[in-house]
């Protein structure tokens, strides 16, 4: 799904100084645009159903069939349940899956992919646009490479779907992207086009890493001062561009009218050229693609993806999102557990990881191990990220790994899964394994969580993805296989 609607509609509707801007041609297109936002998830086309027969099936959403049987047709899910009570249809291609493990694709609810190939190399980095701090009207989607040899790497483990966003130096540094990681190019597979912006204030986007590149924002003031301008600036655009829609309409539907008798003071000519002032068409305002980029969040029609690690970062990120009805996710919070319980209370998920992150000296060793299940325990829906993306293939190891500190594993499974497209708004597609769903499955020799297990074939739209990448045909090359 590509979102190509134009921008300036979303300025139909906007919160300034409390009160809720409204016109009508802008606020049908804005609808139009969030219809686009809603559309289902294109299927690769499937040239003939298939069955994984005998498996043992994590649906995710209603539990474990011990054998089972799952038929993809067309790209979707069209059956799923227990051996024996799902009809077969009779052209289907059966893939005996007995001693297997099946379970829906897993969903990376932040990392790098297709922005980077090699890191060292400048020239295949397309991270971070470090011109400006505020670079909201910059889009993954304008970057992402579909051919980078990362992506096989990464979905031979298992991973179908990822979040995609820019690096976090700077505070806003861009808008992510939904991908399949399977298609024959990138507009296949970029499903939503921004889906999401980063908010980063974790300390690091501070420019005063020396004396000669110091320059503003220096500090955490200097960061929430910014930001906050950036929003006072979207929001007076917002309301030009509301006076002049006004102003347009009110000019068309103005009648002609005469001069009043009242009008006798007036010199000769007078009326005409008011007459005429009031004809011509209102000047529209100037666009400004930044100031237009932040409208949608300050509307809450998508989501702030709020990054920040320590406490007190934390309360002024949130603060600010609050001064500003932004609708948010958190992010990291690796070193908040000060405040795990002021963050329940903000019913809002939290991506965590990366979950091998070192503790600071003042916690306790497994403080950042021990978060994902401190948040469950708190009734905080947690969704799991790589933040990375050469090693975006380890995602299913950072859920498992949280359960050896307390997380129960069906919930370590839904972090990756159903907990990630319910956190994106995708959950009617993906997910699970439920009927109707798009056929991102996954067929392993055992537990996803386990770094034993062996992914043995990935669906995706209920295509059968090669199981080979750069590393496996480097392996064949010089192993003389």
């Amino acid at each position: 799904m590509n979102q190509l609607t134009d921008i300036r509609p979303q300025v139909a509707r906007c919160v300034v100084g409390g009160r809720s801007l409204r016109h009508s041609a802008q606020g049908r297109l804005l609808v139009a645009s969030v219809i686009l936002c809603c559309c289902a998830i294109p299927a690769v086309a499937q040239q003939k159903p298939v069955v994984l027969k005998g498996g043992k099936l994590l649906t995710v959403s209603h539990g474990t069939i011990e054998s089972g049987v799952l038929v993809m047709q067309n790209g979707k899910i069209t059956a799923v349940g227990e051996a024996g009570s799902i009809k077969i249809p009779k052209d289907a291609r059966i893939i005996d899956a007995t001693g297997m493990t099946v379970y829906p694709g897993l969903i990376d609810s932040e990392d790098n992919l297709g922005l980077t190939e090699i890191s060292a190399e400048q020239s295949t980095n397309d991270l971070i646009e470090s011109s400006e701090e505020i670079m909201p009207h910059m889009h993954v989607y304008d970057a992402f490479h579909a051919e980078s040899e990362l992506i096989p790497v990464t979905r031979l483990n298992g991973v179908t779907n990822a979040l995609v966003a820019p690096d976090s130096k700077d505070t806003l540094p861009g808008q992510d992207s939904f991908v399949q990681l399977a298609g024959k190019s990138s507009e296949d597979m970029v499903l939503i086009r921004d889906i999401a912006m980063p908010l980063n204030f974790t300390g690091d986007q501070r420019h005063n890493e020396s004396w000669d590149k110091r320059k503003f924002p220096q500090t955490r003031m200097g960061m929430a001062a910014q930001l906050r301008q950036a929003f006072l600036d979207a929001q007076d655009y917002a309301q030009h561009w509301a006076d002049y829609e006004r102003k347009k309409s009110e000019a068309a539907q103005k009648p002609d009218e005469k001069a009043k008798p009242d009008d006798k003071d007036k010199k000769p000519g007078d009326t005409e050229k008011d007459k005429e002032k009031d004809k011509k068409p209102p000047t529209p305002p100037k666009r400004d693609l930044k100031l237009e980029a932040l409208l949608p969040y300050l509307q809450g029609k998508k989501p702030i993806v709020l990054a920040a690690e320590e406490a007190n970062d934390l309360q002024t990120a949130v603060s600010l999102a609050h001064e500003f009805k932004l609708k948010f996710v958190l992010s990291h919070i690796s070193h908040s557990q000060s405040v795990l319980d002021y963050v329940a209370g903000l019913k809002v998920p939290v991506i965590v990881g990366p979950i091998y992150e070192d503790p600071k000296p003042y916690e306790r060793y497994d403080a950042v191990y021990g978060l994902p299940a401190q948040l469950y325990k708190r009734g905080v829906k947690i969704v799991f990220a790589s933040f990375d993306a050469h090693n975006v293939r380890n995602l299913p190891y950072q859920a498992g790994y949280a359960t050896a500190f307390g997380l129960p594993h069906e919930e370590a499974l839904k972090a990756i899964t159903l907990n990630a497209a319910e956190t994106w708004g995708v959950a009617d597609q993906l997910g699970s394994l439920d009927l109707g769903k798009t056929a991102n499955v996954v067929m392993a020799n055992g537990d996803p969580l386990d770094m034993r297990t062996d992914v043995k074939q990935v669906f995706i739209a209920g295509q059968e993805v090669p199981m080979t990448s750069r590393q496996t045909r480097l392996r064949d090359q010089y192993s003389g296989q």
